[in-house]
């Protein structure tokens, strides 16, 4: 068996591995990143969610996130905006080249491909190495990135697995006691995403029916929809559609608890394809056999390279997120100044914020939806989640040295994961997590020890992805005060205001080169709903939305009748205009 020696070494190629893997890199420190798949990015790539839900809003892409983003928008050629459930969707394929691009950049990072952790290595309380199936990695700081927690259970590390109670953690919107839906879903239902190709007059090869093919599971799919806008949710370019649908759709939960056994996750894993697989069947045999899979989307066909995992086991930590902590007090959650454990290194008025995510609380159980706290507001002419931050201090064990963690493993609730776990999400606490590692060698510190401030400063400051660590909706980093106010709440984090506004000066974003010119009569419907009915031959009425804060204020000043020009965006799936320049001129 090979040994290798690290700073720093990530195991798992997902999202938050792959984003902790860069930034560690980028920082200076010597790292080794161990994945499993050839393919990098997790969620955004390999499991095939490449329609990323939460932190749209320009204010909030930041980090590796916002420079995915940019990055997309210069590879994709069709642009990103083809769906209705986000305003990013791309090729698979395309994401994971940018990832492996990044990683090839650093030559402080190695990349092992194809191997999986098999042994954890401890003495006493602190983590010294990793065994995997050729080779024996030993770093200084070692962070569980894999997509099921897996170095937590291998390192005997102190973990959750299913649903808190209400008395455990006072969450409103948690179980008084346990129940069918927490005895059968421990944990939200993986998908296995599959990709559906329109291949037009052409007739698509048949669909075979797989193992166990139940139709009556499907039939209510899209009922509420429509056949078109069902497969409109998830349109990618090419005419390709990304089927991750939760309504009698392809989440898979039967028997979840066999992904703790990596015997019986084999099983598991095979049933959920075929269950995939059926839902692909059924889209055929309802809508045509112009409809087939799109077997170049993965090195492994239609089907994704691994499932997209929503939950796993969650590190007991220092401090552990709760529903409560996501939930808006005005228009912004409060920050983590809470600290749980008695000890702690950190003061208790600290702000420990070390990334942001604004998506609502979503929880996906095969049995349907569960009442959740609400915590949406109107932006920008359509529903936005409110944003919260993510503490430091859930990313770092309660008792375990020279460890961290990074992906849905972070110590969270099961109730709170349904908002923590999404794709940009993931992304900000990666970027967090690798800087804290680097600075922990370049402090000579552990983990717990590390001076919270600058990690937040590192981040803030980054050369080459800086990342927000507060939300501000009226800052998208292209703003010239943007660093200046994101470090002014570093040293007064009091003065965070509830509304999510800092008193910078508007600021208004060039339109971008492949904006849009549009024209039509203006009208306000509600409150942060606006239509605009095209003033040529075809009148056709559109939704206006906006990412950016300088048009949403435009917006809410406009009176209904008057004719409005400007740029944007033409989204046939959504029927919206993203708008970026507006004149009523």
């Amino acid at each position: 068996m090979r040994e290798l020696i690290a700073d720093v070494l990530v195991v798992g190629g997902g999202t938050g591995g792959t984003a902790a893997a860069i930034q560690a890199a980028r920082r200076g420190a010597k790292t080794i990143l161990v994945s499993e798949f050839a393919w990098l990015g997790g969620m955004l790539t390999s499991a095939g969610v490449t329609a990323p839900d939460g932190n749209e809003l320009a204010a909030f892409q930041t980090g590796i996130w916002g420079a995915f983003l940019r990055e997309l928008e210069q590879r994709q050629p069709d642009g990103l905006d083809h769906a209705w459930v986000s305003f990013f969707t791309y090729e698979a394929r395309i994401g994971a080249e940018i990832f492996a691009d990044w990683v090839k950049e650093l030559p402080n990072l190695g990349w092992i491909q194809g191997e999986t952790p098999e042994k954890v290595l401890r003495e006493n309380d602190r983590i010294l190495s990793v065994e995997f199936q050729s080779v024996k990695v030993t770093a200084k700081i070692t962070i569980d990135a894999t997509e099921l927690g897996d170095l937590l259970e291998l390192g005997e590390i102190p973990y959750r697995w299913g649903w808190e109670l209400q008395s455990e953690f006072n969450e409103p919107s948690a179980p008084i006691e346990h129940n069918k839906l927490t005895q059968t879903y421990p944990i939200q239902a993986p998908t296995w995403v599959v990709v559906i190709r329109d291949f037009g007059n052409t007739i698509a090869l048949r669909i075979p029916e797989p193992p166990n093919y139940d139709r009556s599971k499907f039939e209510q799919a899209w009922t509420r929809y429509g056949a078109e806008t069902f497969l409109n949710y998830g349109r990618l370019p090419g005419n390709r559609f990304m089927i991750n649908w939760p309504i009698s759709g392809n989440d898979y939960g039967d028997g979840v608890e066999r992904l703790l056994n990596r015997e019986t996750r084999v099983q598991f894993h095979q049933e959920a394809k075929n269950h995939s697989l059926g839902f692909a069947h059924f889209i055929q045999s309802q809508l045509g056999t112009r409809y087939g899979l799109a077997e170049d989307t993965f090195p492994t066909g239609a089907l994704a390279i691994h499932p997209y995992h929503r939950e796993s086991r969650r590190l007991i930590g220092i401090t552990t997120i709760r529903e409560q902590d996501l939930l808006p007090k005005g228009r912004v959650a409060p920050l983590p100044f809470r600290v749980e454990a008695i000890g702690c290194e950190y003061a208790e008025n600290f702000c420990q914020s070390i990334a942001i995510g604004n998506y609502a609380n979503d929880h996906h159980y095969p049995s349907g939806d569960i009442p959740l706290k609400p915590k949406s507001i109107r932006w920008g002419g359509r529903w936005t989640g409110t944003p919260f931050t993510i503490p430091y201090s859930c990313l770092v064990p309660s008792a375990i040295d020279n460890f961290l963690v990074c992906e849905k493993n972070i110590s969270v609730t099961h109730m709170a994961n349904g908002a923590t776990r999404l794709q940009p999400v993931v992304l900000g606490i990666g970027q967090a997590a690798g800087m804290a590692a680097a600075l922990c060698i370049e402090q000579n510190c552990q983990p717990r020890e590390l001076d919270v401030r600058s990690l937040q400063l590192a981040l803030v400051t980054d050369p080459v992805a800086p990342a927000a660590i507060f939300p501000l909706y009226n800052l998208s980093p292209s703003h010239p005060e943007w660093q200046d106010w994101q470090r002014y709440y570093i040293d007064h984090p009091e003065s965070y205001p509830n509304s999510g506004e800092s008193p910078a000066k508007s600021w208004i974003q060039p339109p971008s080169k492949t904006a849009q010119p549009f024209s039509g009569i203006f009208e306000r419907k509600a409150v942060q709903e606006y239509t605009l009915r095209s003033i040529d031959n075809s009148e056709k009425l559109w939704s206006i939305v906006t990412v950016e804060a300088a048009i949403d204020a435009q917006l809410q000043k406009i009176q209904s009748g008057q004719l409005l020009n400007g740029l944007g965006k033409y989204n046939q799936s959504g029927n919206w205009i993203l708008v970026e320049a507006l004149s009523t001129e």
